[in-house]
């Protein structure tokens, strides 16, 4: 892929910059993982379009150098409590339960819930049964050189 049509493509960073977005970006090279699920609220408060199943996403590391590109294969809106097996280990971290899964995501989540509290001027936003979160499911489809 050349630089140019790299500059076309939307940026994928996985959790925050560091270890966990260095472990995360490893399992994606190693096919590993090949789901990724976020905040629906995040997206609206950056009046972001969701991503599209065929769109293709650069995926950065923690200095946000550009290390592959994945291309999405679906994308679905669903309550937080309507995360399925599947989605958790297709996250590629390992997850054995769905609990375990949760568990995860609302600490990493609840790291900067003040933020979004914030941002959202909402000081009682929480997480709940029926927030509702984007998965994302997606492939490999080109490793960079770095």
């Amino acid at each position: 892929m050349t630089d140019e049509r790299r500059d076309e493509l939307r940026i994928a960073e996985f959790g925050f910059p560091g270890e966990l977005r260095d472990r995360l970006v490893a399992a994606i090279l190693t096919g590993e993982k090949t789901a990724t699920t976020g905040l629906l609220v995040e997206w609206e408060l950056d009046s972001e379009p969701l991503p599209r199943p065929g769109e293709r996403m650069l995926v950065v590391d923690s200095s946000r150098v550009p290390v592959a590109v994945v291309e999405l294969e679906d994308v679905r809106v669903v309550g937080l409590a309507d995360v399925d097996m599947a989605t958790a280990k297709a996250e590629g971290e390992g997850f054995v339960s769905v609990k375990e899964w949760r568990l995860a995501h609302e600490a990493f989540w609840n790291s900067y819930a003040d933020d979004l509290r914030s941002r959202l001027a909402d000081p009682s936003w929480r997480l709940v049964d029926d927030t509702p979160v984007v998965v994302e499911r997606f492939r490999l489809v080109d490793r960079l050189a770095t």
